[in-house]
């Protein structure tokens, strides 16, 4: 099994301000410390990065685009850019896995009920295995439902699809380790 950490959109607009997601430090603290694991094992850390034409928060380029200063991420880490919750939806993602002969994914990032979600799922569509961290995802409350329980919800559903035929599992980030390359 070949795996690469895949962090999803822990850009600026959704990291500080109005739309800053729940329990941000903490959930960034731990995507921090996976990126630090995974590289001390060369484990591809790839990031990715949502955009929108004219939205003002997202749009490419802008401040809010940017991934959050506190991550760490490295000028040579692949980035991929996407204009839809699918990851892999008209975007380079696929292909840089397979260049890096990648099979299983261990997925964080934002926002757990939009990207997160349809990233994993399409993930496991495309036949690769899946551990979603599940306190390294999170959202902003929906006005029906807190973050936790939407973040929580996620994960539940997540942790259980099974139906797609690769491995799909979840776990905490302390619990997540990375085999050497």
């Amino acid at each position: 099994m070949t795996t690469a950490l895949l962090i999803i959109d822990v850009q600026q607009a959704l990291c500080v301000g109005e739309y800053a997601c729940h329990d941000i430090d903490a959930v960034i603290g731990r995507i921090n410390g996976l990126i630090a694991r995974a590289r001390d094992t060369g484990t591809p850390v790839i990031f990715v990065q949502h955009e929108e034409a004219d939205s003002g928060l997202l749009t490419h380029g802008n401040d809010g685009w940017q991934l959050d200063a506190r991550l760490a991420a490295r000028p040579e880490d692949p980035r991929v850019r996407k204009t839809a919750p699918d990851g892999f939806h008209r975007t380079e993602l696929s292909a840089t896995l397979q260049a890096l002969g990648v099979d299983h994914l261990v997925i964080c990032g934002l926002q757990s009920d939009f990207c997160v979600d349809t990233t994993t799922r399409r993930a496991l569509s495309l036949g690769f295995g899946v551990t979603l961290v599940e306190d390294g995802h999170s959202t902003i409350a929906n006005g029906e439902l807190t973050a936790p329980q939407i973040r929580d919800h996620h994960t539940l559903i997540l942790r259980h699809l099974h139906s797609f035929g690769p491995a799909m599992s979840a776990k905490p980030a302390a619990e997540i380790h990375f085999d050497p390359r």
